[in-house]
């Protein structure tokens, strides 16, 4: 572990250049203004490009704070750069990151271990259905259909992003977010956020357009489905040896809570579900940066 101190140079790793460059850059800058309010009066933004390996030695950055969305920045990549360059960093690993990214490979780790996903469709027999990416965040490429005519248009948008596709029966139901912090060497679930969207679903415009969605703090659902959830949310967090944070996804429909997806870098701008989650239980926004400033490894 790296000794965490005043003066240490950090380097808040955001922007990049992954189709969620711009909620990154918001993420980088918040988190940048909490670490100078905390005291860290050498972190400085770093908007990571390819020459990101000669940028970091250059400025002598001896700690990565990773503000990163996405392809290059939360698929692993930039964790494995940081490793062989011998620069600690914040939050997950180069494992856990990976199998994250995937979302079709994070719904068959949560089956082996007995978590309730929405089972992907080889071919589509009946509407609506949600059709997406497989390796993308913040419901990018992402498309509800109704019927064959916007499932060929959607699957055309989905594969801008990737080759890998996932096909999905769309689930009427709640959508709800938890947390996980590691607070002092133990993994702890926020409350439960429920997300209710004026746009249908939660798209990206609802994610990063004030007012079009509603947070509901704690969710609204019973004490058993709430621990059951914050469970379900804990067991897929350790299963991928995640650490410092996550937030795991899901859709809830007749009182079942399906996995969605694992963020290993979850959103910190003014919008995001992470700070109002930490909030919800007493953790100001600089405490959480300090929360996960000192998950450095």
């Amino acid at each position: 572990m790296v000794t965490i101190h005043g003066a240490l140079k950090i380097g808040v790793l955001c922007g990049g250049m992954s189709s969620e460059r711009e909620i990154s850059l918001r993420s980088g800058g918040n988190c940048l203004e909490a670490l100078k309010r905390l005291g860290y009066k050498n972190a400085c933004i770093i908007d990571v490009g390819r020459d990101i390996a000669k940028t970091l030695s250059d400025r002598g950055i001896e700690l990565a704070f990773i503000a990163l969305h996405g392809r290059y920045g939360e698929d692993g990549c930039i964790q494995g750069l940081l490793e062989i360059l011998g620069i600690p960093y914040t939050g997950c690993g180069v494992k856990a990151s990976a199998v994250c990214m995937d979302k079709e490979f994070t719904k068959t780790m949560a089956q082996g271990r007995g978590i309730p996903v929405i089972p992907s469709l080889e071919r589509v027999t009946e509407y609506p259905v949600m059709v997406k990416p497989s390796c993308e965040g913040s419901s990018i490429g992402m498309t509800k259909v109704n019927n064959q005519e916007e499932l060929d248009n959607a699957v055309k948008e989905a594969k801008k992003y990737g080759t890998g596709i996932i096909m999905e029966k769309f689930l009427e139901g709640k959508s709800i977010t938890v947390g996980v912090l590691d607070i002092d060497g133990k993994a702890t679930p926020t409350p439960i956020l429920e997300l209710r969207s004026k746009t249908g679903w939660y798209d990206y415009e609802a994610k990063y357009t004030k007012g079009l969605t509603e947070f509901i703090l704690p969710a609204d659902i019973n004490a058993g489905l709430t621990k059951k959830i914050q469970e379900l949310a804990l067991k897929a967090h350790l299963a991928v040896e995640a650490r410092g944070m996550s937030r795991v996804d899901f859709i809830v429909s007749d009182d079942t809570p399906y996995l969605l997806e694992i963020n290993t870098i979850p959103g910190m701008t003014d919008l995001s579900d992470l700070p109002a989650q930490a909030k919800a239980m007493g953790i100001e926004y600089d405490r959480l940066v300090e929360i996960i400033l000192k998950s450095a490894s």
